[in-house]
């Protein structure tokens, strides 16, 4: 992590579930309190799922502001992965309550924003404030696809989140496609394009 902060009221921005074929993607903003630090503050990748959950409170606990926001999967299909994202994170800062000097955002490109920014290649890693907003954006994502879980246990969305591993691609053979999966991503796609290939009315 940096030992040197930034001047001013950083607000760190991460998200979470690109990658996924079902659920809508996840975006946090966070200002770290410098009076309240937070031992442990990693990429959300690199921590166990306790680690994220314990960390995530003691973030909404100390932090200086946080938010957390969303676009949904049908915005996602009507404007691309990338441009969703930008959304999500553009609605997490303007929720923060607080107006930042600068937003830190982890990756190589920021949202159109009304404060000065930066892409941070790596920042999850290296940025305090990216870290605390990469785990508030997975634990939350991770929450909402347990809740789909509970609707839906047939696609397993609890163990794989959504991502299209092989138990997720073959619940989609099997039960077919429904309303929390982006059809705009070609595992799904193509399952809505080759009808002869899936079990009749499995299509939802």
């Amino acid at each position: 992590m940096e030992t040197v902060p930034a001047r001013g009221l950083i607000c760190g921005v991460d998200e979470a579930g690109r990658g996924p074929l079902a659920g809508p993607v996840v975006a946090a903003a966070v200002i770290l309190d410098p009076a309240r630090l937070i031992p442990g503050l990693n990429d959300s990748k690199k921590l166990t799922e306790t680690a994220r959950d314990r960390l995530a409170v003691q973030i909404r606990e100390h932090a200086a502001a946080w938010a957390v926001a969303e676009a949904s999967v049908e915005e996602i299909d009507r404007l691309n992965i990338l441009h969703a994202t930008m959304l999500a994170m553009q609605r997490a800062v303007a929720a923060l309550g607080r107006v930042p000097d600068l937003v830190r955002v982890d990756g190589n490109r920021c949202p159109e924003l009304p404060v000065p920014s930066e892409a941070v290649v790596g920042g999850d890693a290296s940025v305090p404030a990216i870290a605390a907003a990469s785990i508030l954006a997975k634990t939350v994502r991770d929450a909402r696809m347990c809740e789909l879980d509970v609707l839906h246990p047939q696609y397993g969305f609890a163990a794989h989140k959504g991502y299209p591993t092989p138990a997720h691609l073959a619940a989609l053979r099997v039960h077919g496609v429904i309303a929390c999966h982006r059809r705009s991503f070609a595992p799904v796609r193509d399952v809505l394009v080759n009808p002869e290939l899936w079990p009749a009315g499995s299509l939802t």
